[in-house]
């Protein structure tokens, strides 16, 4: 299979894939096949598990990985998700778009946490 074409993966084959010896994760579009990397990720196997059969990118993007964790997915790629751009509901229960970004997310909701969090350490350092 050429770079250029990949193969089309459906939601119900996804689910199918969702038991310990034979694990699939959907980050950002793509499916990848986790079975062998169990033993070897740094988390653990059960924080795969967990995910196994689903969307997987809030919590593959919650944890913050590197750039050399992201690398080790590309031999483990199946293929596309099929309809890939379509919006997904994640285990959340948030929406996302194209990008698998927070619909409801902007600059201006992390604004208001720091300006409290200043507020606070301006407080208690003048007084």
């Amino acid at each position: 299979m050429s770079e250029t074409e990949s193969k089309k993966i459906t939601m119900e084959q996804l689910k199918e894939h969702g038991s310990h010896d034979d694990l699939w994760l959907l980050i950002d579009g793509k499916v990848y096949d986790v079975s062998k990397f169990l033993d070897e990720h740094p988390g653990g196997d059960e924080v795969l598990v967990t995910e196994a059969g689903k969307d997987a990118t809030e919590a593959f993007e919650d944890v913050g990985h590197s750039e050399d964790a992201r690398a080790l997915l590309g031999p483990m790629l199946v293929g596309e998700l099929e309809g890939g751009s379509q919006k997904i509901k994640t285990t959340s229960g948030a929406v996302t778009n194209e990008n698998n970004t927070n619909v409801n997310s902007h600059p201006f909701f992390m604004f208001i946490p720091l300006m409290i969090l200043g507020a606070y350490l301006a407080y208690k350092y003048t007084s």
